[in-house]
Order: structure tokens, then C-alpha cells, then sequence
């Protein structure tokens, strides 16, 4: 029995990587396959809470699979959730999650704030590792707040601060950091053998490569926050875009430290500021496009697939999408005409999305299956298309669910 279903989940595997990697490359596959983040849909699905996904894995781990196998996906964007002992320990200012900032049954929050502040810059872009320690991460995590109390750390290559190591605050910092990091790679560990078990049953869902993500994105998300990096391109626009380059740089580091990729390795990009609404074409120009559009070719020449979220309205910047080489690239939309972005962008490369959540949490079934077959009519022809949500399926309509994935399983047919 087991070795049937191993090679059931095997051969199951094979299609649904076919076709994710014939669309991805502008081919034809039998059909449009269906990529899913089911984030925390699971426990919507099986009347849980979100509250299991921070706190209690096998109870998340049950309800993940129950959804999974209920919807079968061709693939899991399998993104995991952070350990809530952990957060709790560490103290994390850019969290709320489930119990701690909002309640257990919703989705965690992430909080910005100006964690690095407008007359810091010079500090950040001398030395960053400098920065982070002593200025960053004690603003960003309560626990942390003894590193603001070390000297430079360029200083250390001849003296220890054998003052500050040794007082009870840091030693009680670095005890609560080795137990809360214990915790957290256990849990990590957790999601990684859910992982195993998801591609054992046949499902496609590789786990996101970290550390990489828009240069622009990483300033304005945990730096600057939205309004910071928004005044400082009009108040500190050479500051801002030496930043910029500043980040490319060590994104492009990463990737070159990281080893070239086995097979067909989508990279999940989530991008966040760059949409119309954040910033004028000119502005996109400048600081977000340029370094995005390095950071994907420097993953590609890796062997990587740039799989690019662009959340928001992109209708503007769909012909800078198409500079990206043919076939080597998924561009996953919220917010666009799906008919435009194919004339434009899917003559290149893999387009994706951009199914409206807010219809599969509250249209009826006729509204799901019209709308459905209204994005297959756009964006199918021809291959090099990929059926998503246009974003979070936290609190869709279990139901609706279902008349979506039946619906794309049937009119999606080549």
C-alpha cells in the first residue's frame, strides 16, 4: 500500500512539474496549471485557528494537508510561518501575530515603523553591519537592546568590550537569543519535513530561497518604512538611491554565495512599493526597476526563476516587465488588465493571477465560474500562463474555493 502511494505521489509530482515548467517556458502543457499560497486558508478550511500555524505545528501540519489534498494544486507556495515562542521571546516590534497584537483567529500583521531614521544614512551607507547591530536590530527586537550599548564595531579588532559583555543585560540577551533560535530552527525544521511530505504526495512546492527581494522593497519595508522612503525621495533622493545600490550590492552577494540551482527553482519575490500609486514612472526608473531587474538576472544567470508578485496596480510598468528574458521568469499580478499584461508581458514571459479574492470570499458560484473563465480567455492562449489568486486566500469562501479550481481544471484545458 505505501509503496503504491509513493508511486502515486511520484508520477504526480512529474506532471505537475511538466507543466509548471512548460508554462513557465512559454510552452503548451495539457493544461493551466494552478499555483496556490494557502497561507493561512488551512485553518478557515478545517475550523481551526491561525493561532496553530505560530503555536501548535501538528495541528497546523494536519490542516495544511487536509486543504491540500482536498484542492491539489499542481504547486504549494509553501511560505513559512514564524515561531511564535520565538517572536514572544525576542520580543519582535515588526509582528503582531495571532494572540499577541490581534486575535487568534486572524492573520498576523507586520508593523512598520522608521527604524532607521532620516539623518541616518551616512551611518547605514559607511557601515552597514555597524548599523544593523548597534542601531537596527535593537529598535527592531526588545531583546536586543543591550547591542546598542557597544562601541563601533570596528573598534573590536583591538579590544573586547569586556564591560558590556559582561553585564547582566547582555548575558541575558544572548541567553534568551540561543534559546529562542533553538526554538525557531525546530520549527523551521517542522516546516521543511512538511515540505518533504507535500512533494511526497505529489505536490510541487519548493521553499522560498531567503535573504532575497527588491532592493527598494527592503529599505522602505523595514529601514524607512512607506512614509520615510516616500519623503526621502524627494528630500534625500542621492541618499535613498546610493542606498538602493547599497542593498543591490548585498543582494547580489547572496546570490552569488548561493549554490547554482537543481532544476526548476522558482524564487518568490513578493514586491511591494513599486506599483502605481507609491511612486511616478520616473520614480520607478530610478530606484526600484534598475535594482529589481539586477537582482533577477543575477538569480537567472543561477539558474533561478525569478517568480516576481507584483502586488498593487502595474498597468503602467507592464513594458519594463518585458525586458526580462523569455522564458525564464513567472510575473505573478494583483491588480492589472490580464488582456494588456498578455500582449505585453506574455509574449515573454510566464504570466500569473490574478483571480479576485474578495469574489471567491463572497460571489456566488456563477460569479466565481464567469470570472474565472473571463482571466482563461485573456491569458491562457497560447501557454505561458499560470492560474493564481490576485492575493492572500486567508478568508475565502471554502466553497468558492472549490467552484474556482473545478472551473480552471476544466476550461483551462489546451
Amino acid at each position: 500500500m505505501e509503496k503504491a502511494a509513493e508511486t502515486a505521489g511520484k508520477k504526480a509530482y512529474e506532471e505537475r512539474l511538466k507543466r509548471l515548467v512548460d508554462a513557465t517556458e512559454m510552452r503548451e502543457p495539457d493544461q493551466v496549471p494552478i499555483s496556490l499560497g494557502l497561507s493561512y486558508f488551512p485553518a478557515k478550511f478545517t475550523g481551526g485557528e491561525v493561532w496553530d500555524a505560530f503555536y501548535d505545528f501538528p495541528k497546523w501540519r494536519a490542516a495544511y494537508l487536509a486543504a491540500a489534498r482536498e484542492y491539489q494544486p499542481d504547486r504549494l507556495l509553501l511560505v513559512p510561518s514564524a515561531c511564535g515562542r520565538t517572536l514572544e521571546m525576542i520580543d519582535s516590534r515588526q509582528t503582531k501575530w495571532p494572540g499577541h497584537g490581534v486575535a487568534r483567529h486572524h492573520t498576523h500583521q507586520f508593523v512598520e515603523g522608521e527604524y532607521m531614521k532620516e539623518d541616518e544614512y551616512d551611518l547605514f551607507l559607511n557601515d552597514m553591519s555597524d548599523y544593523l547591530v548597534r542601531f537596527y536590530l535593537p529598535r527592531a527586537y526588545g531583546i536586543m537592546g543591550p547591542l546598542g550599548n557597544l562601541p563601533p564595531l570596528s573598534s573590536l579588532f583591538n579590544m573586547l568590550p569586556y564591560n558590556n559583555l559582561a553585564s547582566d543585560d547582555f548575558v541575558k540577551m544572548m541567553e534568551t537569543l540561543t534559546e529562542a533560535a533553538r526554538a525557531a530552527v525546530r520549527w523551521q525544521r517542522n516546516w521543511a519535513e512538511l515540505g518533504r511530505e507535500l512533494e511526497e504526495a505529489g505536490f510541487f512546492c519548493a521553499m522560498p530561497l531567503m535573504g532575497v527581494a527588491s532592493p527598494f522593497d527592503m529599505i522602505s519595508d523595514f529601514l524607512r518604512g512607506m512614509r520615510g522612503a516616500m519623503l526621502d525621495m524627494f528630500r534625500r533622493p542621492e541618499k535613498l538611491q546610493q542606498a538602493c545600490e547599497q542593498m543591490c550590492r548585498l543582494m547580489l552577494e547572496r546570490i552569488a554565495a548561493t549554490p547554482p540551482a537543481e532544476g526548476f527553482q522558482p524564487v518568490l519575490m513578493p514586491l511591494h512599493r513599486g506599483a502605481h500609486g507609491f511612486m511616478s514612472l520616473a520614480q520607478f526608473e530610478r530606484y526600484y526597476w534598475p535594482y529589481l531587474k539586477a537582482v533577477c538576472s543575477a538569480l537567472i544567470e543561477k539558474g533561478y526563476t525569478p517568480d516576481l508578485f507584483f502586488e498593487g496596480d502595474y498597468n503602467s510598468r507592464l513594458e519594463y516587465l518585458a525586458e526580462l528574458p523569455r522564458g525564464k521568469a513567472i510575473a505573478r499580478f494583483d491588480q492589472v488588465d490580464m488582456v494588456r499584461a498578455k500582449e505585453v508581458v506574455g509574449k515573454n514571459i510566464c504570466i500569473a493571477g490574478n483571480m479576485p479574492v474578495s469574489t471567491l470570499q463572497m460571489g456566488t458560484k456563477e460569479e466565481v465560474e464567469r470570472e474565472c473563465k473571463r482571466i482563461l480567455d485573456a491569458a491562457a492562449p497560447g501557454g505561458g500562463f499560470i492560474m493564481s489568486p490576485a492575493s492572500s486566500l486567508d478568508e475565502v469562501n471554502p466553497e468558492n474555493m472549490r467552484v474556482w479550481i473545478d472551473c480552471t481544471r476544466e476550461y483551462g484545458k489546451y
